[in-house]
């Protein structure tokens, strides 16, 4: 089996779209995947699973709802795991990119959440590079 090269780069301005990340390659039972990010995302919940986040570009905010854990700050090529189990949600200023290692499957919009989903949020597994659903 050949190894397959992705240039993240080229693989963002494929598309526009924030928050409906694009699979870009996986690693065992995981995604690997990229999208852009602005605005706040959704409250939710993985009860199964962490998630893994690197900034690429831009400054990442992961807000996680532990009395403990505050708000964790990500500025480009940063990273941070979220716990699973405890609420999060992610917020982008200004605009920027994130890669994500999840299983797949995962729901981006996690196994519950509170609230409405916002209009620029797609709850989803994953689209391949094209748009169609993963």
């Amino acid at each position: 089996m050949e190894p397959t090269v992705v240039n993240l780069r080229e693989a963002l301005a494929l598309f526009e779209d924030v928050y409906s990340p694009r699979i870009v390659g996986h690693v065992n039972d995981y995604d690997v995947r990229v999208a852009h990010a602005k605005g706040e995302h959704v409250w939710h919940v993985l009860e199964v699973t962490d998630e893994f986040f690197l900034a690429l570009e831009g400054s990442f905010e992961v807000s996680l709802r532990e009395a403990d854990a505050g708000v964790r700050t990500l500025s480009t090529r940063a990273r941070c795991s979220s716990c699973r189990k405890g609420p999060s949600t992610g917020r982008l200023r200004p605009v920027g990119s994130i890669l994500m290692f999840e299983p797949t499957g995962t729901l981006t919009t996690g196994d519950r959440h509170r609230g409405e989903i916002p209009a620029h949020v797609v709850s989803t597994r994953g689209h391949g590079m094209g748009r169609e659903q993963s």
